[in-house]
């Protein structure tokens, strides 16, 4: 195998794996899981997490 075979088959591995990854965050089956991996950040504040929770509530009203 010369040097251009690996790097081609390199190449081709990271894709594949890009393309993969990016099915698996874009699936819908994710997407419960992804909304509330971004409400972590306002978890110790009951307030901001009111706050954030509504206005994901009014955007899912919107769509």
């Amino acid at each position: 195998m010369s040097s251009g075979m690996i790097r081609g088959l390199g190449t081709l591995l990271v894709a594949v794996a890009f393309i993969g990854l990016a099915l698996w965050v874009f699936s819908p089956r994710r997407k419960s899981e992804f909304e509330d991996a971004t409400l972590l950040p306002f978890k110790d504040d009951p307030q901001a997490l009111k706050h954030v929770e509504q206005a994901q509530a009014s955007r899912s009203d919107k769509a």
